[in-house]
């Protein structure tokens, strides 16, 4: 005889991040090719917009990130960034302010897309474990500052 089982009973478990290398090589492939279409459709003298697209690249990156992950994924969209985002091409250099604001604002993203996902899931596994019940409505009795 078939029994009929609801799929969304039970208790699901919070989401594994991803592995970091994985993570990893998805920001080598994902930096590579977005600075190869930014030189391409807009040129190396943007290097803002580059950061920014970079910058959500890595935040991206994060939401299925460990924070172990955060320092090399904003270090390897700020190589792109440096190496081949801004003129020369192709060459590392190091302008202390500049490049320094660069990297942290790389690990900002990627360390804020990584806390953002830890803060959903988490959020996601309170409700499924109370069942979704919040507080009372104002107004009905229930609660302490309610009078009858």
């Amino acid at each position: 005889m078939i029994e009929w089982v609801s799929l969304s009973s039970g208790s699901r478990p919070v989401p594994r991040p991803v592995a970091t290398p994985l993570v990893w090589a998805a920001a080598f492939g994902g930096a590579s090719v977005l600075v190869a279409l930014l030189n391409s459709l807009v040129g190396t003298d943007r290097p803002g917009l580059a950061l920014a697209l970079l910058s959500l690249l890595a935040a991206l990156l994060g939401l299925c990130a460990r924070f172990t992950a955060a320092p090399g994924t904003a270090l390897l969209c700020w190589l792109f960034l440096n190496g081949f985002a801004i003129p020369p091409a192709g060459i590392l250099t190091w302008v202390g302010h500049r490049d320094t604001f660069w990297l942290t604002c790389l690990l900002a993203a990627a360390l804020v897309g990584t806390a953002l996902a830890r803060l959903l899931h988490a959020r996601a596994a309170y409700r499924r474990l109370t069942g979704g019940l919040g507080p009372a409505p104002r107004g009905t009795g229930d609660g302490p500052h309610d009078v009858r």
